[in-house]
Order: structure tokens, then sequence, then C-alpha cells
């Protein structure tokens, strides 16, 4: 019942409606959206289908808009906003919001001498390097800075992680959502965790694990 329900949410959302008073277009805003998002997978050579063009996104708009809708694309595999995360592709609502009005509104180009004049960049990343990794299991035996976690294996569809402080505090680290291993990665934290002794891992799902990294030495 959840996912018929969740189907026909989604449809719903992505159903053709032409009184929408300001038309979201491709040239205007979407080509923008894909080019920072998207291609860096969905580009000519890329590990996906090409979307970088009109003619490539708008027979997949549909599909582009229920992908975003679902959360499934761009593979971020982790909620937004549960923690301090680096690097977050995935779209905020007011983003998932424009490609479900293009798509309702038909999926026009629009103008295209509104394209952007070259591909939106971004900043380049740089990724802290890690030392020792500590597989979460009981409490920590001393105090301990981590940089980063990520999935050693993974119970579930949706599985919430927290530090459980010895005062009784609770740390938000990461709320694995629809996590695919197809896009394994290792989550960086905006800023080092400082964990005291005694502190415990946490995890919705008391078959997940995960491993906490703690900085190069």
């Amino acid at each position: 019942m959840k996912a018929l329900l969740t189907g026909l949410l989604v449809c719903a959302a992505i159903a053709p409606a032409h009184d929408i008073s300001s038309q979201v277009t491709w040239s205007r805003e979407i080509s923008r959206l894909v080019a920072r998002h998207c291609t860096a997978c969905h580009r000519e050579g890329g590990p996906a289908f090409p979307l970088a063009t009109f003619s490539q996104a708008q027979p997949r708009a549909r599909a582009m808009a229920r992908a975003v809708l679902e959360r499934r694309m761009p593979p971020f595999g982790a909620v937004k906003g549960f923690g301090e995360l680096r690097d977050d592709q995935s779209l905020t609502q007011e983003q998932i919001e424009l490609v479900t009005r293009w798509v309702q509104a038909g999926a026009p180009e629009g103008d295209p001498s509104l394209l952007p004049k070259s591909a939106p960049s971004s900043p380049a990343k740089t990724e802290p390097k890690t030392g020792v990794e500590w597989v979460a299991s009981g409490a920590l035996k001393t105090a301990a800075t981590f940089v980063a976690i990520r999935p050693e294996s993974l119970a579930g569809d949706s599985i919430r992680v927290v530090a459980e402080m010895p005062g009784g505090e609770i740390e938000p680290l990461i709320w694995f959502y629809r996590y695919n291993p197809k896009f394994a990665r290792t989550y960086y934290f905006r800023k080092p965790i400082h964990l005291p002794a005694g502190t415990r891992i946490v995890t919705s799902s008391p078959d997940a694990k995960v491993a906490l990294l703690e900085p190069a030495r």
C-alpha cells in the first residue's frame, strides 16, 4: 500500500499541467541545474546516458522527474540535513520543484539564447586524508576525532546513524536512504567530529555497521 501511494503521488506530481503562470524552461533553468548536478555522469562518454542537451533530455523528461522526486538521482544516498556532510549533490526541495514544473509544462525548450555560455563549474573537491578506521562496535575506549564515515554493511533501505554521548547527548551523523552500493562512497563531515570516550555509535537497524575514519597523522 505504501509503494502504491508513493507511485500515485509521483504520477500526480508530474502529470501535465498547462496553467502554470511562470513557465520553467530547459534553456533558462533546467540546463543549468543538470550541468551542475548531473552531467558528471550523464554526458557523452560518461558512465550514464547523456543529458547535456535539450534533445537528449527532453525525451527522458518524465523519467528525470520521477527519479528526482523519488530522490534516486543524483545518487548521494543520504538524507539532506541529517548530519553535517560535505559535497552533497542531492537536490533541494526547490530544485526538485523546478524539474517537476518543467515536466508539467510539457518540458519546453525555451529561448536557446538563454542557455549558459559555458557549463557551470563546481568547486574543486579536496578530500581530507584519512588515517585509522574504526568499525563501530561497542563504545569508544578513548576520545577520538573523525573526519568521515562510510557504510560497512547496510541492512535496510533507510538507516539512521547517530553518536550517543556518555551524558546522553545525541549527535546525528548520517541517514542512509536508498543507498546504492553501485555508487559506493565515503562521506566526509564538513568539520571533524570529536567524540568522547564512552560514545556509542547507534544505527536504526542493529544489523547495520558503519566505519568511522580518523584524520591522517
